[in-house]
């Protein structure tokens, strides 16, 4: 590929289909002016409301009971009363919406007797399992770690650790599991083919970053009592960012298990509330007891559907808010595709272990966050991603000009363009853009530094992917490990995504230089689809054929029946200088033997083919004339009508509203 060492440059810029001049204009002037609205396997809109979709509360299967796993030991006291103020609720049937919330608080002799009997049980657990020399070793090994942690010491290597010895019987093992966790709330034991070994307990000593390491200490005995319908609470709070750091830390830690609520405290100003964080377990009825099958069948996982409204907030952030306000994880939603940030954004979501009426309850809470949600009903699985037909959209553009030069009437240049795009194939793919805010200049100092931790400083909190990727690689290293440790600390769902985005990325890029090459020719060694109507996502390598010599002398195929491949391991790429271009591309990016079937990474990507062009459907406009303004021009002022575009379409899976304006417009944004 010698006689193109300027491809990279070209492949970045526009490679027009029409042959119309085109026009100026704004889009995105505010997120109004953007609307996406999904359009379903069905072909519907996904706002619109049908009798199915209707919410009715009788149809609501029940939630399941409140149950927790039951402690091994009734240590429970000890990790609620220890806390001078803010003490464990047990209420049973208390609801997301109890506003109401007052901590308990119980009496001093109360508390010092709940510590006096936790103690004593220890002494009793350690004196019948353990010898003299080991329960000594033992103490003098969480004194060593504690004194590490209080100097602010980094443990460097890998954590330290102490083996109780082995333990046959199974109910000993575990009351000795739950009477070190109880004593020594810092610490974490493991078993190893019947033998206990502790550990430092490192969320532990992070979550001592957040709040106080009493807080933290009843935090994590509570976690290890898992007493039925009981709460933790908790110091009362202020401060929303730091509230918001603890949700966060919480449900991104101990999601499965656990959820997390704010609630204001009574008695006092309301110009200020102090607001207390609770914490309580998720409802796992069906993992309470280890039954047959006869006695206790498995229920089946709920999945909730709806439709989520979003303004001007990225999707990830909007999971995230869900997520906390649900008392699940990210990865238990699933959707079917991406949609911008600025924007009024329509999408299908499903949630997993969600009833209807208890997303329901949450409308109002969303509606501060400029989120809405619609169409709640029951479902019977989650979504994957592609599982959509395409997209509406509803755009205006405005401050709408000439192109330089251009003496031409604006109105008719504006219909000139939309009737040449309307009966001819557009290209679209995405072009990545970028910007210098807080987040980029975040990632532009890791890429300079490789600090985690600095890094981690300079990123907001509500970049929870990111924040997720640096606090793994922060405790792992920059080392391979580290970097596999910082892949899995991503959900599934957010997994194969950066994978289809790089895959997008490339796929972009060699449209652009495959048209950029050869035009609308289709030549030997490109790949064309042999059927007209089938989806790119599901078209079959039998269906894909390659171009011969006797093919392109004929003219036996059209540029709109050209594809490329979308990375994979059951693909095959053209045999042309597109071809040597994607080999070229994946040897630069450390991949030319990649097979993007990676089991220790549980990577497992087929791939696909997409055709270079596409259609816009469905496509109309309307000009729309403001209030008369005063425009200045040439020095001058006259009386102008501003005039702006409205304009709508219907764009496949995987296809850029953005780029389809950039055809019709003849101009980059």
């Amino acid at each position: 590929m010698e006689e193109d060492t300027d491809f990279r440059i070209r492949f970045n810029s526009l490679c027009f289909i029409t042959d119309h001049v085109g026009f100026h204009g704004t889009i995105k002037s505010s997120p109004s002016d953007f609307v996406v609205i999904e359009i379903d396997e069905q072909g519907q809109l996904v706002n619109k409301a049908s009798d199915e979709h209707v919410y009715k509360v009788h149809k609501v299967l029940p939630e399941p009971n409140n149950l927790a796993k039951k402690p091994k030991l009734d240590l429970q006291n000890v990790s609620f009363e220890e806390r001078s103020n803010q003490e464990v609720k047990t209420s049973a049937g208390c609801s997301d919406d109890d506003q109401n919330y007052e901590p308990a608080s119980e009496k001093a002799d109360t508390i010092k007797d709940g510590i006096l009997r936790g103690e004593k049980e220890h002494l009793d657990v350690f004196g019948s399992l353990l010898d003299e020399k080991t329960n000594e070793l033992l103490n003098q090994y969480a004194g060593d770690i504690k004194e590490k942690w209080n100097s602010k010491t980094e443990l460097i290597g890998p954590s330290p650790e102490f083996s109780l010895g082995r333990i046959l019987d199974k109910n000993q093992r575990a009351t000795l599991h739950s009477a070190v966790r109880q004593k020594f709330p810092f610490l974490i034991t493991v078993g190893k083919n019947s033998e206990i070994v502790v550990k430092p307990n490192l969320e532990c000593k992070e979550l001592c970053h957040l709040v106080s390491e009493e807080e933290a200490f009843g935090f994590f005995k509570y976690l290890d009592a898992r007493k039925e319908n009981s709460k933790f609470t908790f110091k009362s709070d202020t401060d929303k960012e730091h509230r918001k750091a603890v949700h966060h830390f919480v449900n991104k830690k101990f999601g499965n298990l656990v959820e997390t609520k704010s609630f204001p405290e009574l008695n006092y100003g309301a110009d200020n509330p102090n607001v207390v964080i609770t914490v309580r377990f998720r409802e796992k009825a069906h993992k309470h007891k280890k039954r047959s099958l006869h006695e206790c069948p498995e229920r089946k996982v709920i999945h909730t559907a709806f439709t989520l409204r979003k303004e001007n907030l990225e999707m990830f952030e909007a999971v995230g808010f869900l997520a906390i306000k649900l008392g699940v994880i990210p990865s238990d939603f699933s959707y079917a595709g991406l949609k911008d940030k600025k924007a009024i954004t329509y999408q299908a979501m499903v949630v997993r272990k969600v009833t209807p009426e208890r997303l329901k309850n949450i409308e109002k809470e969303l509606e501060k966050k400029r989120m809405n949600i619609l169409n709640i009903r029951s479902v019977d699985d989650s979504l994957r991603l592609g599982q959509l037909k395409g997209n509406h959209f509803d755009i205006v553009i405005r401050n709408l000009k000439n192109q330089i030069n251009d003496s031409t009437n604006l109105r008719e240049r504006i219909l000139e363009a939309i009737e040449n795009v309307k009966v001819k194939a557009v290209k679209l793919f995405l072009t990545p853009e970028d910007s210098d805010d807080p987040v980029n200049r975040a990632k532009k100092y890791f890429l300079q530094t490789d600090d985690a931790k600095g890094t981690l400083s300079l990123m907001p909190e509500f970049k929870v992917r990111e924040r997720a990727l640096l606090e793994s690689l922060h405790r792992f290293g920059m080392t391979e490990e580290g970097c596999v440790q910082a892949w899995f600390s991503f959900p599934h769902s957010m997994r194969i995504f950066y994978v289809h985005a790089y895959s997008s990325k490339i796929w972009n890029e060699a449209a652009s230089y495959r048209l950029a090459t050869y035009g609308s020719r289709v030549v030997e060694g490109d790949l064309v689809c042999l059927e007209e109507d089938v989806d790119d996502e599901h078209l079959p390598s039998s269906k894909v054929h390659l171009v011969t010599e006797e093919d392109e002398s004929a003219n036996t195929y059209a540029i709109h029946q050209v594809v490329l491949p979308v990375l994979g391991y059951n693909i095959q790429y053209p045999k042309n200088k597109v071809g040597q271009w994607y080999q070229e591309v994946l040897s630069r990016d450390g991949l030319q033997t990649c097979r993007f079937k990676i089991p220790p990474l549980k990577l497992n990507v087929p791939g696909c083919y997409r055709k270079i062009l596409k259609h816009p459907h469905n496509l109309s406009y309307q000009l729309i004339e403001d209030a008369d303004i005063d425009v200045k021009k040439d020095g001058s002022h006259i009386d102008e009508a501003t005039v702006s575009l409205l304009i709508s379409f219907d764009l496949d899976a995987s296809c850029y509203a953005t780029v389809c304006l950039r055809e019709i417009m003849k101009h980059d944004f």
